[in-house]
Formats: C-alpha cells, structure tokens, sequence
C-alpha cells in the first residue's frame, strides 16, 4: 500500500528543489527529515494543493523517497541516461531510479548543457526514457542572455519543442514540469523582474498546454528564486524550482506559506493542523 496521500490531478502550484551536489549523503539526510517535517506540518501540501518535491544526488535518492514519501513530497533525480540497460559506465536509468520510487528526473539544466556538451537530441532521448519509465521531466529551458520577453519565449519554445517531439517519437508523452530559467539569472543575487518572468512563462505555458498530451503539463521558474518572489508573479507560472535559497528549511516553509496564500489556500501562517 502506498503511504502517499491522495493527489488531486492537479496540484494548484508546483515547488521543486534542487540539491546540485551542494551536501554530502548525511547532510542530505538531515535536510530530508527537516524538509518531511515541514511538509507534515503543511495543510497545502498534505491536501495534495501543492506538489512539493526534492532532487538530491543519486546515492541519497532511496533515503529521501523514504523520509520524504510518508510526508507527502516526492524525490527524484537530477539526471538519467536516455538508455534503460546496458555498457554505459557510470550512468544510472530512468528505470532504476522508478525502481528506487523516484518520480521525478531533471532534464537539460544550463549547467548540464554548459559542462557535459548536452544537445538537444540528448535531451528530447533523457525526456523519452523519462516518460517511458513513469518518470516526470523537470525539463530546463532558458535563454543565455537577457533580452526581450520575446525573444525569451521563441528560444524556449524552439527548446521544449526539440525535446518533445523527439521525445514523443520513441515514447507515449507523459505530464512535463518545464522549469524556466534564464541561464544568466542561475546564481546571480536576484532573479528576474516578476514581469519578465511573468511575461515569459505566459508565453511558455500557452505554448506547452496546446502540445498534444501536454495538457496537465506546468511551467515553474527557476534562477535564484527565493522568499518573496511568488506573489508578485502572474498566475501562468505555476510555482518555483529553487536552489540555495531552500537549503534552510524554514525558507522553503516561507515559501509554501506565500504559494499557499497566492492561491487563497492558506490565511496567513494560521491555517495549520
């Protein structure tokens, strides 16, 4: 029997994290069981209104599907290779971390396309084994420099695009999580203006949602999110995929209140168990 609670079909807002390869296995560990007990204490994520999830590195993925699983929130990988078997050294499937109870895979982040050469052949075959396993992409898209609103959209789209259609060539498409973030935002001490990010992701999220089989698919932002920023963002964009800005828990319990709240769900922080 499964010790989730039930989801609606669709969750009102979206947050992920990203754990890069900021903490070792045990560090990893302790921010799980943090992050469980903020969930747990959460009337939005226990209603199943916002699906919260948390990416850390591969070797602590079966640790944090158990913390993080009985709390309501998802785990996955911040990577897969676009095989299921075989004489790949040192790469890992989309079909072992579903095995592990994995849900989610990272797809095409900036720093993956920067340092590892990834095209967009490579990701539209990581986004076919993700949705061939059961697996949900967080696939990355985002402009290298900062120009108009867009300019930004017809980059993004031309990337979600490649790795659809190449996608759903060798696979039944699946629901896509498409995390926006603007290459020259990841890291930087701000984020985007709330209006260009707004103004961009509309854009995304009318694109995404009249792609064939796409229609349960969300667009979040990534790129130095943080406390703050979700409320004064349009309601195209359905949540956030942060970074170092949720490595403190409480941070990221501020910005479930705030995503809570953006959707009526929650008057102030009283609204609890």
């Amino acid at each position: 029997m499964s010790l989730l609670p039930a989801r609606p079909a669709a969750p009102g807002a979206v947050i992920g994290v990203s754990l890069k390869m900021y903490f070792g296995h045990q560090r990893t560990l302790e921010y799980c069981r943090d992050v469980a007990a903020v969930a747990l204490a959460h009337p939005a994520v226990q209603r199943g209104e916002i699906e919260l999830f948390v990416l850390p590195a591969l070797p602590s993925l079966p640790d944090a599907v158990r913390i993080l699983g009985p709390a309501g929130a998802g785990a996955g990988a911040q990577d897969i290779f676009w095989e299921d078997e075989g004489a790949f050294t040192g790469e890992v499937s989309g079909r072992t971390v579903a095995e592990v109870g994995g849900r989610y895979a990272e797809i095409g982040h900036a720093e993956r396309r920067r340092i590892f050469g990834e095209d967009d052949r490579t990701i539209g075959l990581k986004t076919a084994a993700a949705y061939r396993n059961g697996l949900t992409p967080v696939l990355c898209v985002g402009e290298s420099q900062q120009g108009s609103v867009q300019e930004a959209i017809r980059q993004c789209t031309a990337e979600i695009d490649a790795a659809l259609n190449r996608a759903q060539s060798l696979a039944p498409a699946g629901r896509t999580i498409v995390a926006y973030e603007p290459q020259w935002a990841i890291g930087a001490a701000q984020p985007a203006t709330p209006d260009y990010i707004s103004g961009v992701i509309a854009g995304l999220d009318a694109h995404l949602g009249a792609l064939p089989g796409q229609a349960d698919s969300r667009v979040i932002y990534g790129g130095s999110a943080g406390p703050g920023l979700i409320g004064q963002l349009d309601d195209a964009v359905a949540g956030l995929f942060l970074g170092r800005f949720a490595h403190d828990p409480q941070a990221l319990n501020t910005i479930l209140d705030e995503t809570a709240a953006r959707l009526g769900l929650l008057q102030a922080a009283g609204d609890r168990p």
